[in-house]
Formats: C-alpha cells, sequence, structure tokens
C-alpha cells in the first residue's frame, strides 16, 4: 500500500495500476463527505478489489471545493475515467433524519430536516427507503456532485450513509438481544442501537475530544436503560486499537470487538482491518 502525505491531506492508494482495460464488468463507488473522498473499483463477479484510492482532509470543505478534488482524482487516475457497469455514490453527512414510511410524504421532505438541521431554501431533498424496515432517511445531497457525475457516467445510483449502515446492520442482526454500534468518521461518529432486530436508536454526533465521544456514548446506553458492563458494542469506520477513543471506550465498555466483513467478501485492507471502510465496503 502506498501512502502520500500532503499538508492538510492524506492519500491511500490500494494498488496502483497501469493499462487496466476499463470494461463494464467493474463498478465503482465513491463515499463524499465534508472530510474526505473514497473511489473503490471492484469486480462483482469475482469481488476482487481492482482499485481504491482514499482523500482525507484535516478540516471540513464545502461541496464545491469537494468537486474540485474529485475533478483532480479522477484526473489523475485514468481507471476512473472509464465505463462501468454501475456507479454508486454515498453521501456521509450529518444531515438526514429517518421517518417511518408509513407516515412519509415526500412532498413534505424539508419538514423532517428544518427542525434539526440547518438547510437552505434551494436545498434538493433526496430520500432512500429501507423496504423491509419501514424507515426512510431523508438527506441533502451535493447536487454540484451529483450533476457531475450524471454527466461523467450517466445514470447513477446514489445513497446516504445511513442507509448503507442501517441496511448492513439490521440484515446481520435479526434475532439479536441489545447491541450497539459506534461508525467512526473523522470528527463524528453513527450511535445505532438494535434490540429483537429492531432498531431503537440511530443519530449522529459531532465530537472533538475522546470524553466527547464517550459522554454522548454512555448517555444513550443511560436513556435506554442499557448496562455498559454487559452490553456488546461493536466498533467500525475509522478507529483502531491503538486510538484514544478505543482506548477510551476500553475503560468504560466491558465487551467491545471490531465489525466483521460484510458476506460481500470484499476487503479493501487485512482482515483484522477490515472494519476500517465498513460503508462502501458494503455499497449497496
Amino acid at each position: 500500500m502506498l501512502t502520500l502525505l500532503e499538508t492538510g491531506q492524506k492519500f491511500t492508494i490500494l494498488q496502483e495500476i497501469n493499462n487496466i482495460p476499463n470494461t463494464l464488468q467493474n463498478r465503482l463507488s465513491v463515499q463524499v463527505s465534508l472530510n474526505g473522498l473514497s473511489f473503490l473499483v471492484t469486480n462483482p463477479k469475482t469481488q476482487e478489489v481492482i482499485f481504491f484510492i482514499e482523500k482525507i482532509l484535516d478540516h471540513s470543505t464545502t461541496p464545491e471545493e469537494l468537486l474540485m478534488d474529485i475533478e483532480s482524482i479522477m484526473f489523475k487516475n485514468n481507471i476512473l475515467n472509464g465505463n462501468f457497469s454501475e456507479v454508486s455514490v454515498v453521501y456521509s453527512t450529518p444531515v438526514y433524519s429517518l421517518v417511518p414510511a408509513t407516515v412519509f410524504d415526500e412532498t413534505k421532505a424539508s419538514e423532517y430536516l428544518k427542525f434539526n438541521s440547518k438547510i437552505l431554501a434551494n436545498d434538493y431533498m433526496a430520500h432512500d427507503v429501507l423496504e423491509n424496515q419501514d424507515i426512510v432517511v431523508v438527506y441533502v445531497p451535493f447536487m454540484n456532485i451529483n450533476n457531475f457525475f450524471f454527466e461523467k457516467y450517466g445514470s447513477f445510483n446514489y445513497y446516504h450513509s445511513t442507509t448503507i449502515l442501517l441496511k448492513t446492520i439490521l440484515e446481520s442482526e435479526k434475532y439479536s438481544l441489545p447491541k450497539m454500534y459506534l461508525h467512526f468518521q473523522k470528527n463524528t461518529f453513527d450511535c445505532i442501537v438494535l434490540k429483537n432486530g429492531e432498531l431503537q436508536l440511530c443519530n449522529t454526533y459531532t465530537y472533538k475530544t475522546p470524553e466527547d465521544f464517550i459522554y454522548y456514548t454512555l448517555f444513550c446506553m443511560e436513556q435506554l436503560n442499557l448496562n455498559p458492563e454487559n452490553l456488546p458494542v461493536i466498533l467500525c469506520g475509522e478507529i483502531e486499537k491503538d486510538d484514544d477513543n478505543y482506548k477510551i471506550a476500553y475503560t468504560y465498555i466491558r465487551n467491545i470487538e471490531f465489525a466483521a466483513t460484510n458476506a460481500s467478501n470484499i476487503k479493501i485492507d487485512s482482515e483484522e482491518k477490515s472494519h476500517l471502510h465498513y460503508i462502501i465496503q458494503n455499497t449497496l
């Protein structure tokens, strides 16, 4: 693995591949957040990872600057400029809301967001439907980036990262005792709690210190009458055993482990680090 460091940025390239033909058998998944980008090219038939690159920023940026970064990465990596059997874009942003499908009204999508998030009058509202869970995820995609990918590839799929997390977790935990999943990204983490295969809590928290993180986590447990002494807590995303977040979690929570690889068998990292790129590996 080649790692290149630049001021304020980190690039990771899984494989440097030259002269690889862009065939329609390959699939492109892109993860977009205000703190970074990831591009993953896979062969769905063989489950092979053909190419992976990520850019992590040490500061929060804007959709306009992100688009410039996307164009730069695609200009430097020719494999991203061919045709693909499928293209999916995942938006990892804290601006989203979960709505029961039975009461969801598409014409009032902004109403579900405006009380918890700052949205603009011209923001485009999108939603994902988790059909087997009676859940709709309402969110604001970056339309400048959507327009770019449409012009580049034509028709493509896009989702919110919470949709990917919930679908992956709920399908694997249908009959479980209470369990908490914590998914980490830079400066934010998602907290998902299940009981008997049903969703009890799904929220995203912004934090600056490990103490902030553990406060929110323990508060969620307290509100749901869950005991940190025996509640299984599954970690995924940007966290490893030598991280301060892991160390403080291990201090207060007795039963923690890293998420296992999904049945897709698409692995960007080694087996012991397969939890690191949890969302993009499980992209629909």
